[in-house]
């Protein structure tokens, strides 16, 4: 005898399109590695530009310039300390998004064996 098929559960409420909009434009501001690097270091905490252009191997005014977009976007806030600038991670929902994905990556790559990039 085979099982009894479940329903699908209902769909959910519409989003609207704007709400959409900037959940992707979100996704497409992780998307470079270099920022998404950046993000996951300051998901464990500040850190000045300096020291996080060392961790990500980039010049201080590329890793300046990334900072920016993520500032601009409510990702990051930073404040000045004497002549360092020191940025923090702002929004608690994205430090989530990019710890569960690089932690998803690394449970990949520790099951078997790197899987394709579109995985």
């Amino acid at each position: 005898m085979s099982p009894v098929p479940t329903p699908f559960p209902a769909p959910p409420e519409p989003l609207p399109a704007d709400l959409l909009q900037d959940a992707a434009a979100t996704f497409g501001l992780l998307s470079a590695t270099v920022r998404l690097h950046l993000l996951w270091l300051l998901s464990h905490g500040e850190r000045d530009v300096g020291t996080l252009a060392e961790e990500t191997g980039q010049t201080v005014p590329t890793a300046s310039h990334h900072l920016g977009k993520l500032k601009l976007a409510g990702l990051v806030r930073a404040r000045r300390e004497g002549k360092r600038q020191v940025y923090v991670l702002e929004d608690p929902h994205v430090r989530d998004i990019v710890q569960l994905a690089v932690r998803h990556r690394q449970e990949l790559a520790g099951g078997g064996g790197r899987r394709s990039k579109g995985a």
